[in-house]
């Protein structure tokens, strides 16, 4: 019948009908309960214990990278540090090598005023020493030191013993040293005096020039001429006739002594006649007058 409405179908159970979208329930269910049940029981239970984040291993790569940053910018920064601060230190070190070489220029101008001033000190000594010499005052010079002397002599070298050789007796038994093999200042003594007898009209030892007040000493192990230590081999210099001075020499009890130290304690020496030794002039010379003094009236 035309005027009648068809009863409408919806699809309800009741209409015994099927849904139209009745398929898709399995895949509404999984998009519905996209996790499965066991791991959402076990993110419940890391949420619960404290543990939800990242993994281990990752949070350990993330930190190493970190320190791998860190590291590079403090290297980065250094080195622009170290650039910025290059020119200052470059300055410092200029400033610091010009004031060194200004000193040394200091110290050379002073040296050659010391040594200017020495030359002319010698000079008024030499003068002096002429004015009131009168016909001996080179003679004077000649033994005070104060002039330089060349001429024929004897050049005398004394070494220590090549192995030290230790002993007792003879000239050092009661030296106090156990190194016997080595040269003293007593025994270098013993040989300038015994040239000094010899006929020698001047003496040197390493260059030193000797004069009536020298000394020689010692200071541990080393010899001093007034007061300026010498190194072995000693090179003794002796001005005089050199034929005479040397045969004098040996014979005489300090040249005896001499060769009893060879003999006995290795000490090594060499004595050869020269046509012509030079010997400086003394570096310090302390010169010093006498006069005579007045008898008192009525004196024997």
């Amino acid at each position: 019948m035309c005027g009648m409405s068809q009863p409408h179908n919806n699809g309800s159970p009741a209409s015994g009908r099927r849904r139209p979208d009745a398929s898709m329930s399995l895949l509404t269910d999984v998009m519905d309960h996209s996790l499965d049940e066991g791991y959402a029981e076990a993110a419940a239970r890391r949420e619960a214990q404290g543990t939800t984040g990242l993994p281990r291993t990752l949070r350990a790569k993330l930190g190493l990278a970190a320190g791998l940053v860190l590291a590079a910018m403090v290297v980065t920064l250094g080195a622009a540090q170290t650039q910025a601060s290059a020119p200052v230190l470059a300055k410092e070190r200029q400033e610091l090598i010009d004031r060194v070489e200004r000193a040394d220029a200091r110290a050379d101008d002073l040296e050659r005023s010391v040594d200017a001033l020495r030359g002319d000190v010698a000079a008024r000594q030499r003068a002096a020493l002429r004015q009131h010499g009168g016909d001996q005052g080179h003679l004077a010079a000649l033994l005070s030191g104060a002039t330089e002397v060349r001429g024929p002599g004897l050049k005398l070298v004394v070494d220590d013993a090549g192995d030290a050789a230790s002993g007792g007796g003879g000239p050092r038994e009661n030296s106090g040293f156990s190194d016997t093999g080595r040269l003293r200042d007593r025994d270098m003594q013993r040989i300038v005096n015994g040239l000094w007898q010899a006929g020698a009209e001047a003496v040197s030892i390493n260059g030193q020039r000797l004069t009536a007040l020298s000394a020689i000493r010692a200071a541990g192990d080393a010899i001093l001429v007034d007061n300026r230590p010498l190194v072995p081999p000693y090179e003794v210099l002796a001005v005089g006739d050199k034929g005479r001075l040397g045969t004098e020499f040996q014979d005489s009890a300090d040249g005896q002594y001499l060769h009893v130290l060879q003999e006995n304690y290795g000490i090594r020496s060499t004595l050869s006649a020269e046509d012509e030794v030079r010997l400086p002039a003394a570096s310090s010379l302390n010169v010093r007058t006498a006069t005579a003094v007045e008898p008192k009236k009525g004196a024997s």
